[in-house]
């Protein structure tokens, strides 16, 4: 046989493989979801996550299923003397799964590993200018990498549950960004389903204008004003507001609210 010949069914054969893999996936995701529900599970988030008792039957469902995806998939790891529970497992997961009941879900692909600190933690982050590299220590609550990294507080995330009308929530906060960097780039744009980027873009762009001005006059905002860092950040903020202050903000922005419903096809301020 050629080389020639020998390439050619090689390169017939990758899309087979590639339809090969996503099919296992597919099956063994519907075999999950087809378990039955732990009542452990709902306990945990009848108690961790208010905003369940108040979503439609059949969103309750979707999230469950979801759920259990997450928990399956993805690897969990204690640091600084954590160790991970069956709590901290669904509490994250089922927060995580919020933001893609209403979407196709795609169980954030590029997500590998949580990692739980009992508190704030210190981390590195490294920068160039000038072609000379510069090391800086901070403080840090969460962050989401696109290395496949999730890395959350524990604590704030309990505070997050605690004061679920407050527009803070940690796992929201870092899921958006997952979202937001699933085209490679963090820049406050996720990937659209239904395309409007257009539209998007305008209102976001100037949403975003807004806030920065109002948090610049230290005005008070129904959104954080971490969210005027940058566009990363005002998705982040604006996504945690939507899920937790969804009447206040469809009420002071209800352009922002409306892009924010065609993102995740949900509309949370009509669940209370």
């Amino acid at each position: 046989m050629s080389f020639q010949i020998v390439i050619g069914i090689s390169i017939l054969l990758i899309p087979l493989v590639f339809y090969g893999i996503k099919f296992r996936r597919y099956a063994r995701r519907q075999k999950i979801m087809a378990a039955p529900f732990p009542e452990s599970w709902r306990a945990i988030i009848s108690k961790n996550m208010e905003l369940y008792n108040h979503l439609p039957q059949d969103l309750k469902e979707q999230l469950e299923r979801q759920t259990m995806v997450f928990v399956a998939e993805k690897e969990f790891r204690g640091f600084n003397g954590v160790v991970v529970t069956e709590e901290m497992r669904v509490t994250v997961a089922v927060q995580a799964s919020l933001l893609e009941i209403g979407r196709r879900p795609h169980f954030f692909p590029k997500l590998h590993t949580v990692e739980l600190y009992p508190g704030a933690y210190r981390a590195e982050s490294v920068s160039f200018e000038n072609g000379v590299e510069t090391k800086e220590q901070s403080v840090r609550l969460g962050e989401s990498w696109n290395n496949g990294r999730l890395v959350l507080a524990w604590d704030h995330v309990r505070q997050g549950i605690y004061n679920y009308r407050d527009g803070h929530s940690l796992v929201l906060h870092e899921l958006a960004h997952q979202l937001d960097q699933e085209d490679g780039i963090a820049d406050g744009a996720p990937l659209l389903e239904n395309g409007g980027y257009a539209r998007f873009a305008m209102v976001f762009s100037e949403e975003f204008r807004v806030h920065q001005r109002q948090s610049k006059k230290r005005r008070k905002t129904v959104m954080d004003s971490y969210g005027a860092t940058n566009p990363a950040e005002f998705f982040a903020v604006a996504t945690e507001t939507f899920f937790e202050k969804g009447k206040s903000l469809k009420k002071k922005h209800p352009e922002l609210y409306d892009e924010l419903k065609k993102v995740y096809n949900l509309d949370p301020a009509e669940w209370f």
